[in-house]
């Protein structure tokens, strides 16, 4: 095992897959000379050369489009947008054309792309660049939807978009590039897409999160432990295909659930986690399904009004609370 950051560690595996398959090639905006607007792809240029690490004009459909084109022409492209506000500028190529080609074309074609982009509030980038509008791209069949909360699921999940078939769509938090975990020094090591993990074992209270919200989870859930409540956490990593399977099985031991999002409420990926639950496990429920999720206003720039409006950790543990009749 080796202690990395999450920008390390997605570094890392996209430095790995383009050893491992020369089919591979990462293009976006300012990814080569710049090396990435998260440093993420820093001395890929001169490692790789400018065949296989492309600067892009600001033009997200383009990138997208031409990232179509050579993966149905036999290349494995990661594309890379700056931002997951700015994939709305290439939403006709993402779900019209990547993630349903496969399908229209009687599985003849196959679209073995990476989209990776970034989400998610809290660096005061203001309200049309931080937003988590996850639940948008996971509402379209044919599109896989990636979001890891570690840097080892990063690392893992990355290398096995890479490999994927499909069209995958990579989310990492704007906040989470620093954190640092232990991930596995091996060069196949990959974590499974659609397979949702257990990150804490406990018996009271199952909390359900992903991604940034993973993080807040773990930490409530360290905190309740201090006041004698085990809750246990499941992170769900991929939102399409969605496994809720250990989501099901944790709340018919625990018999008490919280979703944690950082997007908005309504419509978001809690209400389709919380519909599963008491579609499969209605008769195990002692409490209403509890929803943690961002305020309903665009983020704002202020700090402290944006921190405001963001999931808290006390957000989680008076949910808690909730569900366990504690207050």
């Amino acid at each position: 095992m080796a202690r990395m950051s999450v920008r390390e560690a997605i570094s890392q595996a996209l430095r790995e897959e383009m050893y491992r398959d020369e089919r591979v090639f990462i293009m976006g905006e300012e990814i080569g000379k710049w090396g990435g607007t998260y440093a993420v792809t820093r001395g890929f240029l001169d490692e790789f050369g400018e065949k296989r690490v492309r600067d892009t004009p600001i033009a997200e459909s383009v990138i997208v489009g031409a990232a179509i084109g050579a993966a149905i022409a036999g290349l494995r492209p990661v594309a890379e947008l700056m931002t997951i506000n700015f994939a709305f500028l290439a939403l006709d190529q993402i779900v019209n054309h990547a993630a349903k080609m496969h399908y229209m074309f009687n599985g003849q074609i196959r679209v073995p792309l990476v989209i990776r982009t970034v989400g998610g509030g809290g660096r005061q980038l203001g309200a049309t660049h931080s937003q988590t509008p996850d639940v948008i791209f996971a509402h379209f069949p044919g599109l896989k939807v990636v979001a890891p909360g570690t840097p080892a699921d990063a690392k893992g999940l990355l290398k096995a978009a890479i490999r994927d078939e499909d069209p995958v769509f990579f989310i990492e938090h704007a906040t989470l590039y620093q954190a640092k975990g232990e991930v596995p020094d091996d060069e196949d090591f990959l974590v499974p897409i659609g397979v949702s993990d257990v990150k804490r074992a406990g018996g009271d209270v199952t909390i359900v999160s992903y991604s940034k919200m993973l993080q807040v989870a773990l930490e409530a859930a360290e905190k309740l432990a201090g006041e004698g409540i085990q809750a246990e956490v499941v992170d769900l990593r991929t939102l399409r295909p969605l496994d809720i399977g250990p989501v099901i099985d944790s709340v018919k031991k625990t018999n008490r659930v919280v979703v944690v999002e950082e997007g908005w409420r309504s419509f978001g990926v809690g209400a389709e986690v919380a519909s599963r639950v008491a579609e499969l496990a209605f008769d195990y429920l002692d409490a209403p399904v509890r929803r943690v999720a961002q305020a309903e206003v665009p983020l704002p720039y202020n700090q402290r009004l944006e921190q405001l409006a963001l999931p808290q950790t006390a957000d989680v543990i008076n949910a808690v609370k909730d569900v366990l009749y504690l207050k």
